[in-house]
């Protein structure tokens, strides 16, 4: 789950690269870079956080009116420098940068295939695939070029791609991972969440949909698409767990989707209670449809470390674990002698659930209730999300009743995979992390 910016634009364009990676920090914690053309390609790359790596007198050498930016969570590859993007080459065609959002599932495969060839590559991330296979598949059009490379690689792709020239928005056939298209005052902003656009005070267009290939050059902005068509397979995680509040992903606003699960998770699973209580950020919205629903008072009762980064994408569970006990502090005079309903958007690996209910009952509360506004998590996920093994998943071999007992709650309810879609009133979404269901064979040993 990174996170990818573009502009073109009619002045320097790193800083508002830097603003709208800034923005949408949350989606990548790691590492960080920017890439900015003006008849040549400059990029500066490094580990950390945007404000960390990037300081006025870098942004101010980064001259060009063309610009890509790129925050990192690693999904595959390490963490290490060498993963930083955007990644910047040279082609017969020209000098490219490119940024990447997604997973590959067969960039093994590929991969293999090129080095049998004798390309030495310099990192280990799938990213770096595409760079290679754009280059060889180069033929003076840029479309053409993309569209032979969409029809090698599998997988999760949400990609700004960056000539000396252009700049080039492509998304997978299926749709996996978002991107958003916004114009300001002749400028063209995209983006993988529209809050971007909204921050450089852009108007958001629409969605880059499905299989689309935008470019983007002086003289116009044209729309392409690739070949063969597929089901839309929209990740729903974005909506439930990793997409901001203001977020407008596909024609759902992320805040009244996730305000809606809670209010269905009321009715499906209503538990006599004091008070309901968020884990903050992203169970906030779902606690207040609860609390609407139920008539349950709404209360903070999680103090949330604002200097403290998301525990789930941490890369490792020894860090997970810590920043968990950093992260979140309970309110005593707010829990205290009370009947908890805890409300969270997801349960993957436990390890914030335990540490959370642990620190209520410490604070005082008299029971703890969980709720949780998305289905139990059984399978891992293969586009982008960190939970390659089923063995990492606490659901896939744990019944509710069992999840419970192990995090030590009082009670635990899930909302239903019908509860989910009635919320978004839509069914194209990739759910295969509940159900198993995938849009495309994984290909890959669990």
């Amino acid at each position: 789950m990174c996170g990818i910016v573009g502009v073109f634009s009619n002045r320097d364009a790193a800083k508002d690269v830097y603003y709208g990676l800034y923005t949408i920090q949350h989606r990548g914690q790691e590492s960080c870079g920017i890439a900015v053309a003006d008849n040549h390609i400059n990029y500066r790359r490094g580990m950390g956080l945007v404000t960390e790596v990037f300081k006025e007198e870098i942004l101010s050498e980064l001259k060009g009116t063309i610009g890509i930016g790129h925050v990192r969570y690693s999904t595959a590859g390490g963490s290490h420098f060498a993963n930083c993007q955007p990644l910047v080459g040279t082609s017969k065609g020209g000098n490219i940068a490119l940024a990447h959002n997604g997973n590959l599932i067969n960039s093994d495969i590929l991969r293999s295939r090129l080095e049998d060839e004798g390309l030495v590559f310099q990192t280990s991330i799938d990213s770096e695939v595409i760079l290679y296979l754009l280059a060889k598949h180069y033929n003076g059009d840029i479309v053409d070029s993309i569209k032979t490379v969409m029809s090698h690689i599998k997988g999760a792709y949400s990609l700004v791609i960056m000539t000396e020239k252009e700049l080039i928005a492509v998304r997978d056939p299926h749709g996996f991972r978002p991107l958003v298209l916004g114009v300001r005052d002749g400028d063209y902003i995209v983006s993988s969440e529209s809050a971007s656009i909204d921050i450089l005070g852009g108007e958001i267009v629409r969605d880059i949909n499905p299989g689309e290939i935008l470019v983007i050059n002086k003289e116009s902005s044209n729309s392409y698409h690739y070949d063969k068509s597929e089901k839309k397979s929209l990740c729903i995680f974005e909506h439930i767990y990793f997409a901001r509040n203001d977020a407008n992903i596909d024609g759902i606003n992320v805040y009244d989707f996730r305000v809606k699960c809670g209010e269905i998770l009321a009715k499906e699973s209503f538990v006599d209670a004091d008070i309901v209580v968020p884990v903050p950020d992203s169970g906030w919205a779902g606690a207040v449809g609860y609390s609407n629903e139920s008539k349950i008072p709404f209360m903070e009762g999680l103090v949330k470390n604002r200097y403290v980064g998301r525990t789930f994408i941490k890369p490792t569970q020894t860090e997970r674990e810590i920043g968990v006990k950093i992260k979140l502090n309970p309110l005593r005079e707010v829990v205290e002698g009370k009947s908890v309903v805890l409300l969270d958007d997801s349960i993957v690996r436990g390890t914030t659930s335990k540490r959370l209910i642990e620190s209520l009952r410490k604070a005082g509360a008299k029971k703890v209730h969980l709720r949780v506004t998305s289905p139990p998590v059984t399978h891992p996920c293969y586009f982008g999300i960190d939970t390659p093994r089923r063995s990492q998943l606490i659901a896939s071999n744990n019944s509710v009743d069992k999840i419970n007992e192990i995090i030590g709650s009082d009670s635990l309810k899930f909302l239903s995979t019908e509860g989910v879609l009635k919320a978004a009133n839509s069914s194209n979404f990739c759910m295969a992390c509940f159900t198993g269901d995938y849009p495309i064979n994984p290909m890959r040993e669990e």
